[in-house]
């Protein structure tokens, strides 16, 4: 079992849809998608593995994070739960590629689904920034875990990762700026796309060539 969700030909649609939008208002987007294509919708179930993948992916490639992803899943025995988290030794996760301090956070993220701390269920109808605001609490997680989680498993559509390094990359290719956009101008530049930002996230990770949670 995967924490993919099966895309649908409706997913498809509407996020073209959300880009048509965008692009009504901002008509370079259209140049992209013209020279790239659309970007495919990204769909997680929100549980504990895609939270848990989320953690792996912090500061690695794609590629790194599918890798070590593939191996606590192969060391879980199948789907990761928080059980199975707890189960498993500091070294058996360190022998999958995690870090020391990602080990920990895995056992961290663990330990709240065990208590009860942290309820996915109760973050169902918050909007982006309590979504957020929850899960920075969460150790190991910052304003880009959360909104990474709430674009790709609770379906949040308006969703501009500002800190993200490719998202800025990606900006400052398309805006054919001089220098990098810092977190905040980013945020600033993404406000014209509201309240599409997720869609164009999307197609700016295409852009750029990388992806997140792939």
């Amino acid at each position: 079992m995967s924490a993919l969700i099966k895309i649908t030909s409706n997913d498809r649609q509407c996020l073209r849809r959300q880009l048509k939008r965008a692009a009504s208002s901002d008509p370079g987007l259209v140049k992209v998608i013209e020279q790239i294509g659309y970007p495919e919708p990204r769909k997680r179930h929100a549980d504990f593995a895609t939270l848990l993948q989320v953690i792996i992916s912090q500061q690695l490639s794609t590629l790194a994070a599918a890798a070590i992803n593939a191996k606590v899943t192969r060391c879980c025995g199948g789907y990761p739960t928080w059980r199975k988290i707890l189960n498993r030794s500091d070294q058996q996760l360190r022998d999958c590629g995690l870090s020391w301090r990602k080990v920990e956070y895995a056992k961290g993220l663990a330990q709240m689904f065990r208590s009860g701390e942290l309820n996915i269920a109760e973050m169902h109808g918050l909007d982006s920034a309590e979504v957020i605001e929850r899960l920075i609490k969460v150790r190991g997680f910052g304003r880009w875990s959360g909104e990474i989680f709430a674009m790709f498993a609770l379906g949040h559509q308006d969703i501009y990762p500002s800190d993200d390094l490719a998202l800025q990359i990606a900006l400052q290719r398309y805006l054919a700026l001089k220098t990098k956009p810092t977190g905040k101008e980013t945020a600033l530049i993404a406000q014209r796309w509201s309240p599409q930002r997720t869609a164009v996230s999307l197609l700016m990770w295409k852009y750029y060539g990388s992806g997140t949670l792939e």
